[in-house]
């Protein structure tokens, strides 16, 4: 049995810590020994970064990647990693956070705040998640429409039946969900390996675009789209969700234990975040070279894209991969967003409810809004959904990343782990650059 958290990690807490997070997978995971190999270990802890690395490459993400490599080509790329490279400290702080104090965001979002500050944060959370899950449940139905010809209405009620795996998998052990979403992630992988040999990109103009250019800033238009690629990287259930699984690790509750969780889950995550820049840059540099080398600076829709990729590249294969790929990245993410449901639910209100009841509640709630657009707008409405949910992820932003840097940077609340000081001003400035850049997105948006 594990002991409770060391003394450092309640001395900054309002309550005792009432329950465990994702109770039915807390600790289920044996680590190796402290003189055990750098690989043992590693591979112990590998997993919980793939799954939130999904979050980063969801369909949400994108239509703002075609728009950006179709209209300004290579340009964008430096915006893509700067996004990265922000998700990937915020990651860091989320995992420290669950694996120091025992607790998940939510529930220390709970602990810290009044209660009605709570079910605010709760409530706003919630919507998050909702217009998350809405913009997966639109993509799977996309991709099922161009793989197969269904109707966008009939594929939106299929994505439904990802309750009943994830419920399936997940009583099977943690590590069977873990390895699904690191398949599909293969799978994705693999599909713009492909798209980027046959596109064939100027490598040159490509490395170039990884450098920050002053025009991103300078032209309102580039500057839109930049600001509309960061606000759709970096997704706030995310830091929900990576608090709570890294605790799915048996680890010792010693400052030496949490030290060693802290370096490799770490390393598990940043690894992650690296494929998922590239998944997300292989977006940007397949626009690039397949339509805005040609001409068409203005292919911005997924099923734009469908139509035109086989064509223009000259391979048969292209788009068909694309979708394949479209649907695998839809899948993915609404196993993670599922389960951030359920964290974000009984962290918050410290409810208890039937697993199959829990997930039905969070999978209709962007199931019924998604399918009444699709029977009654068709594809446009559904494109415009997508954009939309985006827009409400970046209204939401803000309510999760600064109690996350708050708390790790509380002495009284992390001891020893406390936020050193660059890292502090770090995650600050993070902060302060996703606030301003998202709420002047949103602006742009309502103006618009």
């Amino acid at each position: 049995m594990l002991s409770e958290p060391t003394a450092p990690a309640e001395t900054g807490w309002r309550h005792p810590r009432r329950a465990n997070s994702l109770s039915e997978v807390y600790a289920s995971i044996k680590v190796p020994a402290a003189n055990a190999s750098f690989w043992r270990k590693l591979m112990a802890f590998w997993g919980p970064g793939l799954m939130v690395a999904v979050g980063y490459m969801d369909p949400g993400n994108w239509a703002t990647d075609l728009a950006g490599g179709s209209k300004y080509g290579y340009t964008l790329l430096s915006v893509v990693l700067i996004s990265n490279l922000f998700a990937m400290l915020l990651q860091h702080l989320a995992a420290k956070l669950g694996i120091v104090t025992g607790r998940d965001l939510a529930q220390a979002c709970r602990d810290h705040y009044s209660r009605p500050i709570s079910l605010m944060l709760w409530f706003l959370c919630e919507i998050a998640i909702a217009a998350c899950d809405l913009a997966e449940v639109i993509g799977s139905a996309i991709a099922l429409n161009l793989l197969f010809g269904l109707p966008l209405a009939w594929g939106v009620v299929l994505t439904t039946l990802d309750v009943l795996v994830v419920l399936f998998f997940q009583n099977k052990g943690f590590r069977i969900i873990e390895s699904i979403v690191a398949g599909l992630m293969v799978l994705i992988f693999g599909c713009f390996l492909y798209e980027l040999i046959v596109s064939r990109p100027d490598w040159v103009a490509l490395a170039h675009g990884l450098v920050p250019q002053r025009q991103v800033v300078t032209t309102p238009g580039m500057l839109y789209v930049a600001i509309g690629i960061l606000g759709a990287t970096v997704m706030p259930h995310n830091l929900y969700l990576h608090s709570s699984i890294v605790q799915t690790r048996q680890i010792e509750q010693t400052e030496a234990g949490k030290r060693m969780a802290i370096k490799f889950a770490t390393i598990d995550s940043t690894v992650a975040l690296f494929l998922a820049f590239f998944i997300n840059a292989a977006i940007l540099v397949l626009a690039a070279a397949a339509f805005h080398h040609n001409g068409m600076f203005e292919v911005a829709k997924i099923q734009d894209a469908y139509k035109l990729l086989a064509p223009v590249l000259g391979a048969g294969a292209a788009s068909v991969l694309f979708a394949v790929a479209l649907l695998a990245s839809g899948q993915n993410s609404t196993l993670t967003g599922t389960l951030a449901g359920q964290i974000v639910m009984e962290g918050f209100l410290d409810l208890k409810l039937r697993p199959w009841v829990r997930r039905l509640i969070t999978r209709l709630v962007a199931v019924v809004p998604a399918l009444t657009v699709a029977i009654i707008y068709g594809e446009s409405g559904a494109e415009k959904l997508l954009v939309f949910s985006q827009v409400i992820l970046s209204m939401q932003l803000s309510f999760a990343v600064v109690p996350l840097v708050l708390f790790t940077s509380s002495r009284a609340k992390m001891g020893v782990f406390v936020n050193r000081p660059v890292v502090r001003v770090l995650a600050w400035s993070v902060s302060a650059v996703i606030i301003a850049l998202n709420g002047y997105l949103l602006w742009q948006t309502a103006v618009g």
